[in-house]
């Protein structure tokens, strides 16, 4: 890849296809997975030839409102759980008593 078109992908007046990006990777000595990192951004990519019927779509990135969310959600499942669990001692210590309460 030449310095020319690596220029016109930063500036946006070429597209990148898979050739390029391998291209990229290899000059700058990173793996696919580097290269499409993005903290800010969210990448969209679809790879097949014109001619396909077999189309492979990805959608990389992230967005720290999702992940705050996400976070939250964990949160909240994480309390779930702690609380079921102390349901079920609870059934079990009720379920004790009524036992002990029908051997008097």
């Amino acid at each position: 890849m030449s310095p020319n078109g690596y220029a016109k992908i930063e500036r946006g007046q070429s597209s990148i296809n898979l050739d390029k990006l391998q291209q990229i990777e290899n000059v700058f000595n990173i793996d696919m997975g580097e290269l499409i990192t993005c903290k800010d951004r969210t990448i969209f990519f679809s790879l097949g030839g014109d001619n396909s019927n077999n189309v492979t779509n990805g959608h990389f990135g992230t967005n720290e409102a999702l992940t705050v969310e996400n976070e939250k959600l964990n949160s909240l499942l994480t309390m779930k759980d702690t609380l079921l669990a102390q349901k079920d001692d609870e059934i079990k210590a009720l379920k004790e008593i009524i036992e002990l309460l029908k051997s008097k």
